[in-house]
């Protein structure tokens, strides 16, 4: 699993928004959001890379934790 420090997640819609942007790119893909801790777990074909830049698409800061 990759982990990813996460900016500008504070509610739901943004755990949703995040885990619907990692698997429209691989619908496989298991992400574990804790929002306290502001990090995204990856579990995915997709590169550390490619999942930045689908969390970034959708207006959050990331990098790998």
């Amino acid at each position: 699993m990759q982990v990813f420090n996460v900016e500008g997640m504070s509610c739901g819609h943004c755990v949703r928004a995040i885990t619907e942007a990692v698997q429209a790119k691989d619908p496989a893909a298991s992400v574990r959001v804790d929002l306290a801790a502001k990090e995204v777990g990856v579990e995915s074909a997709l590169t550390a890379q490619q999942v930045i830049e689908a969390i970034s698409e959708e207006g959050y800061g990331a990098k790998l934790a």
